[in-house]
């Protein structure tokens, strides 16, 4: 019997709480923006087949990094999971159909389809949002066991985390700090960071339309989120949508008026109401 499997709404993601929102259906929302024709089901599918092949191994299986351990090897070492160290910044990368598919993407991709199977399997695989490339966690006795799901589920000890931290908090990053960064990231979190990795990749190069759509829909994960509505207020002017840039870089400015950017808006916006001028 097929298990019906559809995707969430846009409009009723900002109202639900982080525990009730469905991880891969909503990644696969994103993707369905760019591939309206993607099969949600047939997706869920894959997932639960790599579900199905190991369920027996890991029910068998007492300790939980041990469980993990056999996740990893089953994902990356016979299915072929990958991070795409060649075309890192291919948009593929982060669209969960064709990761998939081509079983290549980046770190927070990768970590989706991992948490989805550990967690079907009864593994509680965390991610977490580190600065730099995402990471995963799962509690242990003593702690947590840290994985690197870009580089085939390694495993990261404490001294390679902080180096990794060093160029984003400086030479000290004291225990504390580093276990405040090792948090689990909620799912509207996950979602909002694979959004972000797009919309800089799309504004990189100079594709407005689907920039504006990656900032469109974090602002409707996070209706107040003063960089998505910057970032969409900028693609609108790019894209010549002047009463949307003006309305969003001057809400932007209201709630955020002493920006480092602040002045540059200003401009962006004198510069609009040259541009909306009638022509005589």
């Amino acid at each position: 019997m097929t298990t019906l499997f559809t995707l969430p709404d846009w409009s009723a993601l900002a109202g639900l709480d982080d525990d009730q929102i469905p991880l891969l259906g909503s990644a696969l929302l994103i993707a369905h923006d760019e591939y309206p024709e993607l099969d949600p089901a047939a997706c869920n599918a894959m997932v639960e087949a790599h579900v199905a092949s190991l369920r027996e191994e890991v029910t068998t299986i007492d300790s939980a990094p041990l469980k993990m351990q056999a996740i990893n090897h089953r994902l990356f070492d016979e299915l072929g999971y990958a991070g795409n160290h060649d075309e890192y910044y291919d948009p593929r990368n982060s669209y969960l159909n064709e990761v998939l598919a081509r079983r290549l993407g980046n770190p927070i991709s990768l970590a989706v389809v991992q948490m989805e199977v550990a967690r079907r399997l009864g593994v509680p695989l965390d991610g977490i949002s580190f600065p730099g490339h995402f990471l995963v966690r799962l509690p242990v006795d003593d702690g947590v066991l840290v994985m690197d799901p870009f580089n085939r589920g390694r495993p990261l000890n404490a001294d390679e985390l902080r180096q990794r931290a060093r160029p984003h908090f400086g030479e000290d990053v004291p225990d504390e700090a580093l276990m405040q960064i090792l948090d689990p990231a909620p799912p509207r979190a996950i979602l909002v960071r694979m959004l972000r990795n797009l919309h800089a990749l799309y504004a990189e190069n100079g594709d407005w339309a689907r920039s504006v759509r990656c900032a469109d829909r974090i602002l409707r994960l996070l209706p107040d989120n003063a960089d998505a509505l910057r970032d969409r207020g900028l693609g609108y002017s790019e894209l010549g949508h002047s009463i949307g840039a003006a309305r969003d870089l001057a809400r932007y400015l209201q709630t955020n008026p002493e920006a480092e950017d602040a002045e540059a808006i200003r401009h962006r916006l004198v510069e609009q109401g040259v541009r909306r001028q009638p022509l005589h």
